[in-house]
């Protein structure tokens, strides 16, 4: 350490470069006394109560909060994805379509008797007329005249989702069989929303490695005036042999500490959030509908155990996240300053 770290002020005493001399070790031989009456405690090289602290907390602790906020979203969405699929896997429909010459009702019977029949089909439900009609009415609108045409008629098959059939042979022998009608097992659906749900959890992704690069940035800078505030006790740490290792510890203490106590003010506040979501949508006039739609799109608006156990691994990466690069950036520093 000879520019900035160095000894020169220390010229008259006799040592050498290897470590403190024994006159360094009667000047600060009193000093040592003193902490070994005290308990042996000594002061933090960085003071944690200061402007720079409590600001740097308050960073941090956003920066926490987004995170969690992100993770914990991401999880709710892929939860409700994961349901749809495993009801839209549960269930496929068949289409009977309206021929010239045919009994409809006497197709239905029978397609819904061989369907009944087939390994994994659980159960079948033929819907009437009037129910297609309604299905139809967001597209086509209330109208008397639909009730004239010939229109197609769906029957929903429930499977066993432990030992669902083939779809491709099955949807064969109903082709082969029973001419005009046609199996739907979802797949289309299916794609789309693994499609959405990853794309989400994407874009959550990119959320969180922009939000762990800010912080990374963050305790860099705050590190490096941490250092230059505390440049007079660095050089004494080194005066009576500190190494570099034991400081980059103090260093790596104090933003553990900060990062443990900012990420723990960040997850609190996206659990409150997490908790305040149902009572905010019905403060804001949603009513029974819109929670409906509301949990169709992130299911029940909040977080299950494992979700918060997800918010818990965030605050261990923000925190250790926030110790390694200090320490890191205390060496590079040191090491800087030595060349």
């Amino acid at each position: 350490m000879a520019s900035q770290y160095g000894n020169e002020p220390y010229d008259d005493i006799d040592e050498t470069r290897t470590g403190p001399s024994t006159a360094r070790r009667d000047l600060f031989a009193p000093a040592r006394e003193d902490r070994r009456e005290s308990g042996g405690s000594h002061s933090p090289v960085v003071p944690p109560g200061s402007v720079t602290g409590r600001s740097l907390t308050l960073v941090i602790s956003i920066m926490c909060f987004l995170a969690c906020l992100t993770a914990g979203a991401v999880y709710m969405i892929n939860q409700s994805a994961d349901a749809w699929l495993r009801d839209v896997a549960s269930e496929v429909s068949v289409q009977v379509l309206p021929r010239d010459g045919t009994d409809m009702e006497k197709t239905l019977g029978e397609v819904a008797d061989f369907l009944t029949r087939q390994p994994g089909v659980e159960t079948t439900n033929t819907l009437s007329a009037q129910t297609s009609l309604e299905l139809l009415e967001p597209w086509l609108g209330q109208s008397d005249a639909l009730e004239s045409l010939p229109l197609p008629r769906l029957i929903a098959v429930q499977l066993r989702r432990e030992a669902p059939p083939n779809f491709e042979s099955l949807s064969k022998e109903l082709t082969e069989k029973f001419p005009g009608v046609s199996l739907d097992d979802h797949r289309q659906w299916q794609r789309q929303i693994k499609t959405v749900t990853r794309s989400l959890a994407l874009g959550g992704i990119a959320i969180l490695l922009l939000v762990a690069a800010a912080t990374t940035a963050i305790i860099v800078s705050a590190t490096r005036s941490a250092m230059a505030s505390n440049r007079e006790i660095v050089e004494v740490l080194h005066f009576v042999g500190a190494t570099d290792g034991f400081i980059a510890r103090e260093f790596e203490k104090h933003f553990l500490t900060l990062g443990i106590r900012a990420g723990l003010i960040g997850a609190a506040s996206a659990m409150f959030v997490f908790l305040a979501i149902p009572i905010v949508t019905w403060l804001l006039g949603g009513g029974s509908m819109t929670g409906i739609e509301f949990n169709r799109l992130i299911g029940t608006g909040t977080l299950d155990l494992a979700g918060y156990v997800l918010l818990g691994i965030v605050v261990i990466v923000i925190a250790a996240l926030c110790m390694l690069t200090s320490r890191f950036g205390v060496y590079r520093i040191l090491n800087t300053s030595s060349d």
